[in-house]
């Protein structure tokens, strides 16, 4: 496909993109005045233009045999947007605020990229 097919693609898949996302990440920070190092949530990223999709996966428990159901959770966002694996990004879409952790590598594809998010517990 030539330059032009994906900015076409790119362009009505940005206009998909209902939600803003907020990524943060846990970094070492040292307080000017006492010079001490301690871990803290830190913004680096605001007000992303992002789509959150979510998906039914049926499986089966091992133990019980019993059909279970749980849901997989992806974000859509632009290519050249940076988040590494284990950042905490919050994700505004349908009036709803909700935290997520990036759970691994991102898919990038010259359009768009996809990140499997599971939700936010805690820092690790």
């Amino acid at each position: 496909m030539d330059t032009d097919t994906f900015e076409l693609q790119r362009k009505a898949l940005e206009q998909l993109y209902t939600g803003r996302c907020t990524v943060y990440e846990y970094k070492n920070v040292t307080n000017e005045v006492t010079k001490i190092t301690t871990k803290k949530e830190a913004e680096v990223l605001s007000d992303i233009p992002c789509r959150l999709s979510h998906s039914n996966i049926q499986t089966t428990n091992d133990n019980t045999g019993a059909a279970e159901r749980s849901i997989s959770t992806k974000l859509f966002l632009s290519p050249e947007i940076q988040i590494r694996p284990g950042s905490k990004i919050a994700v505004m879409q349908n009036n709803q605020l909700k935290f997520y952790a990036s759970s691994g590598e991102p898919a990038v594809y010259p359009t768009h990229q996809e990140i499997m998010l599971t939700l936010f517990e805690r820092w690790t």
